[in-house]
This record gives structure tokens, C-alpha cells and sequence, in this order.
């Protein structure tokens, strides 16, 4: 028989951690949708006493999806464990995660607890949480550098107060794969209660091992472990779902497990966290990446057309490559469009969004003749992002022409005000954005502009992210347009609505 690999996905709590990474509670959701479609066992929805919007998206969340079990992360601490379990009430299947630090380093300087206090913590945080839930999750913060003695101390402590799963974190991604799968097979053996609880595993990739650590782990008995979409997450990111599933399911001669994953949403499932989070993802990416499947050189292309598997381990086809194709041109209907979104895993809150879709969409295909199913993506996260905008796009004109300066004339709705403001840049994004802040005036640095094509084509839509940052604080942007410059304005101009609605939310290591 062969055991089942729980995957826990964090993209939503560990991943929208990532600077300029925050999500809306409507993109929360429609990241679990498709997490949920896609067959995730544990969806981390997020930290829900960081914030009111937090703990929104959490019970948000907790509404919508049904067959994924909703997980809410808290620190040992009472406050923290009652707000996840009042944002959970409405769950078909929950779980509390909550944690405290073990490393020297973080009880000293940090917690400044003694061993026994962090023990008492955990103790006590594990048993007021399963007030809430049968389902609770413990981890040890920085196990990695913790000592292996207080570990299976600690580990016991909290099976006996009814921990169901241990989380091993390697918190700062500073374990080698060989240490750290070690370190699971070592605490499963010298803890005498570990059969009662699952044993998994949350890597960092600081040094670039994420994967290596969470599959050395799965060797050595871990059967959890906690991923993101395309490796999103803090620093240098966590583990990337898609890499952790498909390493397994390709290698099932050395895996004594399998998950429950639906691969063939793994790409969409990719591209909507890339396209709400605004950080793509790049082309050598493994699995998900434009090259992950795409082949150069004359030697390679003559093998796979001999026989796919003289250099392809797994079929593109696998992952979801197969549903790029055009769907929908201008003549198609509003049913149409209705049924690919459903067929895409897109659903819209409201009948208003809908029609604003569908107006972006017959907007589109008078501009470019074929309609790919990234586009339908795109155009749909654009009218979510512009939803209950402070600031928004009226018009825009645009005179470039070699030898002169470029002016731009901008009209903004801000407010329900209408302002038009024209000014000269060194190119046309820099007029257009120089025009955009001297009406807003958000006092903010441009830290990142970058471009990218969503489909092929001359007349394909570019797609535009922006990072913008005030005060230590960094939001990103996205605006997708046939017309580039358009889209760079509607990037500029979706950051800085983030920057106007902010939420303070607290940090779970703070």
C-alpha cells in the first residue's frame, strides 16, 4: 500500500508574506477555489489575528471552500488561538496551527523563556486550540537549528495535550537535505508517542534546498509537507508545491507515497497566483516555466520527436500544458464566456463583476483576433483588482515621436472627482507615471517595472507589474492591455490603491 503525502499549501499565509505580495480577501478566495479544484488536502487560508482584513479572508475562505480542510496559523498565545477558532466556526473541515520558537537563539533573544516555559506555552496553546478543533498542528520555530534532545522533549509535551500533526520547520532554510531528513527519521524514532501524530515539514529555500529538504524528509517518514504556488513565500520563498508533487508522482520507484493532487491544474493554479501576486515566474522555473518544456537544441528536438522520453521525464500535458488554446473570439456569447470561467475554476462574486468581464472580454477581442485562456485570466483578475478603487484610469493620450519629448495627458477618477494633468518624461511610462503621481501625490519609490507578453503575438496583451514602496512599506501592481503603456498605467495606478488602503497587519515571527 502505498501511504498518502498530505499537502499543506501556505501560498496564502507564508506566501503572501513575500514583500508586496498581499492579496485581497476576493483574491484569497479565488486562490483556495482553485487550490480546492486542484485537490489540496490543508489550505493555510492565512494569520488571523494579524489584522480585520486577515481574519476576513480567513472566514471568507472557511465559507467558499468546502472540500479542502482551511487551516488558520497563531502563535502560542490565547488571543491568537481563540481569533482562528472564531474565524473558522464556519469550516466544513478546520485545523489550528499554532507555534512557538525552540532554538537557542530564538528562546533567548526573542522569547527571552526558559526551555520550561516554552514547554508550558505549547502545552497550554495545543490544548485551549483543540477547544476549537480536533485537528491541531504544532510546530517547533527554527527546529532546524534547535537541539534534538529538547525537540522530542517539547514533541511529546504537545502529542500528549493533542497535537494530530508536527511541523518541522527549517525556518531560515539552513539545513542540508541529508541533516534534515535525518532529523525527521531521528525524532520519529526516540519520541514514544510519535505514531499518534503526522510528522511534516516546512522548508525555507534561503539556500536554495527547499525541495531537496521536504523530499529527504518524505524518505525519512515526514508525510506532510507544507508548499506554496511557485515557491512564493518570504526571502527567498518556501518549497514550491508543483516541484514537491511531481517529484514524487514522477519518482513513485523511490517514493513509498503518492499525493492526492490533480496535476493538470498545476499550471493554472500557477499562473493565477503569479498574476494576483505579481511576481512571475520565470522562465527556466521548473514545471511552470515558458521553457519547462520547450527544447532548443537540434539534438534534444530530434530525440523527443523519436520518442518523448529520450528527454522528457513527464508529460507537459500532465501539469495543465495542454489548455493553452484559443476558446472564444468576438462573436462569442455571454453563455460562453460564463462556461470557460467555470471550465477555468474563475468565479466571479457578483453578477456586476460578471458583466464587467464580459465587457473587458468583447473589448479585448476587437483588438486582437484570437482569445487565449491566460487572456480570460488576465482581463478577470483586472476587473477584480478594479474593483472599489479610490483611483482609477478615464482616459489616457500619449504623443511619442523620435526627437521630441514625450507628453502624456492623463485624466484620473479619484474620489469620484475627475483630474487631467499633462506632463513630459524621458518615455511615454515615464510621462504617464510622472502625470499619475502629480495628481495622487503618494510620495512613493518605484522599486520594480517590469514587462512581459501573456500570449504570443504582435497582438498580444502585455502584462506590466510595478512594486511600489512607502515607508517600509511595498505593494505590487498589475495591469494587463494590448497597449503597453496602457497597461503600465493601470499597474502604477493598482499598487497605488493598495498604498491608499492600508491595512496595518502584524507579523507571525513578531
Amino acid at each position: 500500500m502505498t501511504d498518502q503525502l498530505i499537502i499543506f499549501d501556505t501560498t496564502l499565509r507564508d506566501g503572501e508574506q513575500s514583500p508586496g505580495a498581499s492579496m485581497t480577501k476576493d483574491e484569497k478566495v479565488r486562490i483556495a477555489k482553485a487550490l480546492e479544484r486542484m485537490r489540496v488536502d490543508v489550505i493555510e487560508a492565512g494569520f488571523a489575528i494579524a489584522s480585520k482584513g486577515d481574519f476576513e479572508a480567513v472566514q471568507a475562505v472557511a465559507k467558499a471552500v468546502k472540500d479542502s480542510r482551511i487551516c488558520s496559523l497563531s502563535r502560542a498565545l490565547d488571543a491568537d488561538i481563540d481569533r482562528a477558532g472564531e474565524a473558522l466556526k464556519m469550516a466544513n473541515a478546520s485545523r489550528i496551527h499554532t507555534f512557538i520558537a525552540t532554538s537557542p537563539i530564538h528562546m533567548k533573544m526573542k522569547l527571552r523563556m526558559e526551555p520550561e516555559q516554552v514547554i508550558e506555552n505549547a502545552v497550554k496553546a495545543v490544548k485551549r486550540a483543540r477547544r476549537y478543533t480536533d485537528d491541531v498542528e504544532f510546530s517547533p520555530e527554527d527546529a532546524g537549528r534547535s537541539e534534538t534532545d529538547f525537540l522530542c522533549q517539547i514533541l511529546e509535551a504537545v502529542i500528549d495535550a493533542g497535537a494530530t500533526t508536527l511541523n518541522i520547520p527549517d525556518t531560515v532554510g539552513y539545513n542540508l537535505p541529508h541533516q534534515f531528513g535525518s532529523l525527521i527519521g531521528t525524532l520519529r524514532e526516540r519520541i514514544p508517542n510519535a505514531d499518534k501524530a503526522v510528522f511534516s515539514v516546512h522548508c525555507h529555500n534561503d539556500l536554495g534546498l527547499a525541495v531537496a529538504n521536504s523530499l529527504s524528509a518524505v524518505m525519512n517518514g515526514a508525510r506532510q509537507v507544507e508548499c506554496t504556488i511557485n515557491g512564493l513565500g518570504e526571502r527567498a520563498g518556501n518549497a514550491a508545491l508543483e516541484e514537491i508533487v511531481m517529484a514524487v508522482r514522477t519518482r513513485q520507484d523511490m517514493f513509498p507515497c503518492d499525493t492526492n493532487i490533480d496535476t493538470q491544474h498545476i499550471l493554472s493554479a500557477s499562473r493565477l497566483v503569479s498574476g494576483v501576486t505579481g511576481f512571475v515566474v520565470q522562465p527556466n522555473k521548473a514545471i511552470v516555466g515558458a521553457n519547462a518544456f520547450a527544447h532548443e537544441s537540434g539534438i534534444h528536438q530530434d530525440g523527443v520527436l523519436k520518442n518523448r522520453e529520450t528527454y522528457e521525464i513527464m508529460r507537459a500535458e500532465d501539469v495543465g500544458w495542454n489548455t493553452n488554446r484559443m476558446v472564444l473570439g468576438k462573436h462569442s456569447g455571454r453563455n460562453a464566456f460564463r462556461s470557460r470561467l467555470q471550465e477555468l475554476g474563475i468565479e466571479l462574486e457578483s453578477e456586476v463583476e460578471l458583466n464587467a468581464a464580459f465587457t473587458r472580454f468583447k473589448e479585448l477581442a476587437d483588438k486582437k483576433h484570437e482569445i487565449f485562456d491566460e487572456d480570460i485570466q488576465a482581463l478577470v483578475s483586472d476587473v477584480v483588482a478594479t474593483t472599489d478603487e479610490r483611483v482609477s484610469l478615464v482616459s489616457m493620450k500619449v504623443c511619442s515621436e523620435t526627437g521630441e519629448t514625450p507628453v502624456a495627458t492623463v485624466t484620473l477618477s479619484v474620489d469620484d472627482d475627475e483630474v487631467q494633468v499633462q506632463m513630459s518624461g524621458s518615455g511615454p511610462v515615464d510621462a504617464a507615471y510622472r502625470a499619475i503621481e502629480s495628481i495622487v501625490q503618494s510620495h512613493t519609490e518605484l522599486q520594480l517595472y517590469s514587462v512581459s507578453n501573456i500570449t504570443t503575438g504582435t497582438d498580444a496583451q502585455g502584462e506590466v507589474n510595478v512594486r511600489l514602496e512607502k515607508g517600509g512599506r511595498i505593494v505590487s501592481g498589475q495591469g494587463a492591455d494590448t497597449d503597453i503603456v496602457i497597461a503600465s498605467a493601470k499597474a502604477y495606478i493598482n499598487a497605488l490603491n493598495k498604498i491608499l488602503a492600508h491595512v496595518d497587519r502584524a507579523h507571525p515571527q513578531v
